[in-house]
This record gives structure tokens, sequence and C-alpha cells, in this order.
């Protein structure tokens, strides 16, 4: 890893995020951690020839990109039964870090969790932080709270097992307010509420509402008092009115919408964001027989239904003026860690997004969901050097991006973690697209 004082990309054909044209043969002045100059080559004439250079030769460059539903302590696993009773935490955190390169080394510096294992994703943050640990810049969630009987309270009573790490489990506002108060102790960045539930899971299924109105108000307050953001799984018109009225911050799903919950959101659009992660679905269609999902058995469960309703709310939600972002709930068997630029297909083919708007809904949109200061998701002096370098072009052909050969160089906060042109010092993150589930039972396994 270069960690160089000044540095220039020069030759860079620049996506920059910020909406404005491709700059066709620019430069990017790099000084520290942030940008200090982005503009035409011409526009460079006065730095001093002893600045480092890094030649990309015409190739594309661009923000690095946020990934806006993450789960970088799951490490795809075929069961919630896999997440929650048969991993130690301990292996938990090393599959983790291993998650954590490996979404860098794909060109997303920066990832918004939805849901962590134990406190799994605030040491890893801690540990990116740090330095001590290649990653993105992270925010990190709590455990998941959920009223009893709600989506992954999935074992029967009389096991006795309870919640290990996948959730904590409240009921009534005072107990919701003790485990959110719990999620911050632990140094939690933001917490996820279960609203209502899923397809597959029996006992909550969508469009049942998992808490009170009151129960969800004394959450958003709660968390919202002690500087969390709120984040909610919503899949149902009533769950996304509930969340709205309540005053989350970010919709995961909200596959069906009513007029009631579109204007709701219409009205807030400033300050939310949806995450529909349609990949779930998408992943559960194309990798999800060898763990029982057949098509005919997700059929069944209404997913192909649900996803004809997703893509109709996604308009909605569009021609409403809804920041909808990229984030495919990655970590599970059939959505695979290293996988992550599918989403950006899924908007492009399910969403009717161009090339371009999903970039800019992956770099500029998301990276106003991470924040950061405001200095993440665009090319522009005083924002951090976060830059992926792109051996194709993802406005034409937006599966380039899902090319680990394509992505040549990717740059945080100004140091190369990865590099592979002529031009620069060399690094290989040697990430891979995360371990397989198989993989994982056996390394996972108590002896």
């Amino acid at each position: 890893m270069l960690d160089a004082e000044t540095v220039l990309l020069v030759h860079c054909r620049i996506f920059d995020g910020t909406g404005e044209e491709v700059i066709p043969n620019g430069a990017i002045w790099i000084d520290g951690e942030e940008i200090r100059r982005v503009g035409p080559m011409d526009q460079f004439t006065d730095i001093d020839e002893d600045v480092p250079r890094i030649d990309v030769g015409g190739r594309f460059v661009m923000p690095g990109m946020t990934e806006a539903h993450s789960h970088l302590s799951y490490f795809n696993a075929g069961s919630l039964q896999d997440l929650d009773m048969n991993c130690t935490a301990e292996a938990t955190t090393i599959f983790a870090v291993s998650n954590a390169r490996t979404m860098l080394r794909c060109g997303y510096t920066s990832a918004h969790s939805f849901g962590s294992l134990h406190a799994v994703d605030v040491a890893v943050r801690n540990a990116i932080n740090s330095g001590g640990v290649p990653g993105p810049r992270y925010v990190a969630c709590g455990r998941d709270v959920l009223g009893t009987g709600g989506m992954i309270d999935w074992n029967p009573d009389h096991l006795k097992l309870g919640m290990d790490g996948l959730a904590l489990l409240a009921d009534d506002p005072w107990q919701v307010r003790k485990v959110i108060r719990s999620v911050r102790k632990s140094g939690a960045d933001t917490v996820k509420v279960y609203l209502d539930g899923e397809g597959m899971i029996e006992s909550d299924l969508p469009g049942e509402l998992s808490y009170t109105q009151e129960e969800a108000d004394a959450a958003a307050d709660e968390g919202h008092r002690r500087n969390l953001r709120m984040i909610c799984h919503a899949r149902s018109a009533d769950a996304v009115t509930m969340a709205m009225k309540a005053g989350f911050d970010v919709i995961g799903h909200a596959n069906y919408l009513d007029d009631e919950s579109l204007d709701r959101m219409r009205r807030e659009r400033h300050r939310i964001f949806v995450t529909p992660a349609i990949h779930w679905q998408v992943g559960l269609y194309e990798n999800g027989e060898p763990y029982g999902f057949t098509a005919p058995a997700l059929d069944s469960l209404g997913y192909k239904d649900e996803m004809v309703e997703t893509i109709a709310s996604v308009a909605k939600m569009r021609a409403a003026g809804i920041r909808v972002l990229p984030g495919g709930d990655f970590g599970l068997a059939w959505t695979p860690h290293g996988t992550y630029a599918r989403d950006l297909q899924n908007f492009v083919e399910l969403f009717g997004f161009t090339p371009r708007e999903a970039l800019t809904a992956a770099t500029r949109d998301a990276g106003a969901l991470v924040d950061f200061g405001g200095k993440v998701g665009t090319l522009e002096a005083g924002k951090f050097a976060d830059i992926v370098v792109v051996d194709g072009d993802p406005l034409t052909d937006i599966t380039v991006l899902q090319d680990l050969d394509k992505i040549v160089t990717v740059i945080k906060g100004g140091r190369v973690y990865h590099n592979t042109l002529d031009s620069g010092p060399r690094f290989d993150l040697s990430a891979t697209p995360g371990i397989t589930a198989a993989s994982y039972r056996e390394l996972a396994r108590t002896p």
C-alpha cells in the first residue's frame, strides 16, 4: 500500500459523479488523503515535475462506490441457523475482515451496514479506521431489533436456543428503547428494526407488521435521541407508512407501495434513502436451487410477484424524486460477497436506470447516505481521494464493474490499496469473492 504525500493521476477519462460531463483527458491531484484539483490535463501545467505521476493511459476514472445495503459480518451462509447458531463470534469476525478486504478490492470504498452479527461491525469498522485492516469506510450497524415472532426469530420456543448473535428481541416500547440503548452502548452507528417480514418466514410474512406504531415510534425516538441512524426492514406499504410516521431514515426494500406510503416518502424525499435490495430475489432465482429454493418454490412464496411490484415501486419512487440506492443484501449464499456490482446491472436491466444514472446512484447518492462529512461520492477538490480506475467503460457496459481484472486501481483516502497498471507502484489486495457457505461450515465447525 502506497501512502504518498502527493501524487498526480494523469491521462484519465474522468466521471466525477457530480452530473457533469465526462472529462475525456483529465488529471486528478491527490494531496494527502484529499483531492486538491480535478480537471482537464491543460489545467495542471503548473504542477512541479517532482510530483509523482500515475499514468492511467486514458482509462475510466470514477469515485469509489458505496455499497448501501451491506452485511460484512455475513459469510455467504445458506440459512438463518448458519448465521445465528453455527458460528462463533471469533470466526465471524475473521470472515468479516476478509469480506471488508474483498469489498475494497471490488472498488467499493464506502459501505453502509444493514445489520451485524454480534458487535462485529463495530470491531471491523474500528480496525479499518485505525489502518489495521483494509476495507471500505464503514457505517456500522448493531444487532437487529425485532419483536417476538419477527422475521428472524427463527427457532421454536421449545428448543430454548435464544438468539445468540443475530438479533435482540424486544416487545413493548420500553423494551425497544432498552435494546436500542444496548446497541448504542456497543458503539454502533445505526440500528436496524424489522417492521414486517419475509416470504420464506412463515411466522412473519410480508404485510404482517412486526411492531405496533407505538413501538416503531419509540425505536426511532430513542435512536435519534442517541444520534443513531434508524434503518428498517419494510417490504409492505403498511410497514413503509409505519416507518415514515415514526421518522426512520433509511427504508430497506419498500417492495410494495400505496398512495399514502408513497406520498409520505415524497414529502420527506430530501431526508430519506431507500435500498430496494432486489438482488435478494434475483440471487435466489439465479443461485438458490442448491439451498432448496427452486423457481417453482420461489414462485409459490410470491417472489416473482414481489419482483414485479418492486420494479413498479422503484419507478414511482424515482418519479417522486426519492433517492433509490444500489445495495443487494450481499452476504448470503445466493448473494455472495464480491458480486456487489451485480446490483448495478439490476438497476439498469430491471429498474430502467441508464448506466450513468446507476453509477451516480452508487457514487454521489450513496455517498450522501454514508456522508462522512460530505467528503465522499464525487471527485471534487476537498473530497476524500477515494478513486477507482476501470479498464473499460461502465457508461456503455455497466457489467464491466463485475470483472475484478477490470478494476485495475483502487485508492482510498489517497492510499493506493490496489494497482496493476504498469505506471505507479503495484499492489494487489489478492481478494477473492468471499468464501462459499460450504467452506464456511468446514472452517467454522466446533471441534
